[in-house]
């Protein structure tokens, strides 16, 4: 072979893997700026999800008569002071867990019932059915309350705890049926024909199998709708009337006219709570299972 072809051939190698050499350093610059961006927008929700947080739980420990941050002096007056002088606070809590746990009750039966019967469809108005039945999860909260203020007006019912209730029953009702149609889905078929070729009635089937295998699901959604309901504001702010304010209305107003630490205790309260008794439903139920 002569020496200029030889020569070419190596000259053409080289070529190559240069190419191959500059290809795989761009490939891996791009994967880390990939992981850099994605690092970067994770980073950025955590610090806005957990900096109040820390703010509120900070705040909650200051030894002043109002709120500031950083806290004046590290106390736990306020804490004490839930016990012994918030029966205002203690009527709204009590309030929103009768609102919340009523609602939350009535909604896992209505949803339930309605996931039953649309888990069998499949045909578009079936799933613009679905869609209608958990409109109220899109729309904003100060449109739904007014929505519901307007139609409980026509129909002649005056502001109570009655009204409130049947509010919290509208915003709970798409959480559970959410779940419910996710547990249902994940039900094998064969399992409830095999019920009904043993001569099991539909009730029976529903209640000897279906029901065990869903009821999951259901209760994951239900905790989620009592979180939702218990923190809710602005359904909350047009549907109830002075004898029946929840809590996150009473502390709002306690921050807006005195600017009372005890607002910052209850939040501190309400985070832990939070915390404990979602780690709790999770090893139960595994509620992430049936949140997509």
């Amino acid at each position: 072979m002569p020496w200029h072809a030889n020569r070419k051939g190596t000259s053409m190698a080289d070529g190559q893997t240069s190419t191959s050499r500059a290809q795989r350093v761009r490939a891996r610059l791009s994967a880390g700026s990939w992981y850099a961006a994605l690092a970067l927008i994770v980073a950025l929700g955590c610090t806005i999800l957990i900096v109040p947080t820390f703010f509120a739980l900070a705040t909650s420990f200051n030894g002043g008569e109002t709120l500031r941050f950083p806290p004046q002096d590290l106390s736990l007056r306020w804490f004490v002071a839930l016990w012994t002088e918030s029966d205002d606070l203690w009527e709204a809590v009590s309030v929103s867990f009768r609102v919340s746990v009523l609602a939350v009750s009535v909604a896992a039966v209505l949803a339930t019932g309605a996931a039953m019967y649309l888990a069998r469809q499949q045909s578009m108005w079936a799933r613009a059915l679905e869609t209608f039945f958990q409109s109220p999860m899109m729309l904003p909260g100060i449109s739904l309350g007014l929505a519901t203020l307007i139609w409980l007006q026509m129909l002649g019912m005056q502001l109570s705890y009655w009204s409130l209730v049947i509010g919290h029953i509208a915003i709970s009702t798409p959480y559970i049926l959410r779940t419910a149609l996710i547990g249902l889905g994940q039900i094998d078929p064969s399992i409830i024909d095999a019920s009904r070729s043993l001569g099991a009635s539909q009730w029976r089937t529903f209640l000897r199998i279906v029901l065990p295998l869903a009821a999951p699901a259901i209760f994951a959604g239900s905790f989620i709708a009592f979180m939702f309901s218990f923190d809710n504001v602005p359904v909350s702010m047009f549907l109830s009337d002075a004898r029946s304010e929840v809590l996150p209305i009473r502390l709002l107003h306690l921050i807006e006219s005195l600017l009372d630490v005890r607002a910052a205790a209850v939040a501190s309260v309400l985070i832990l709570f939070t915390v404990v008794f979602s780690l709790l439903m999770e090893r139960l139920l595994g509620v992430s299972r049936y949140v997509r």
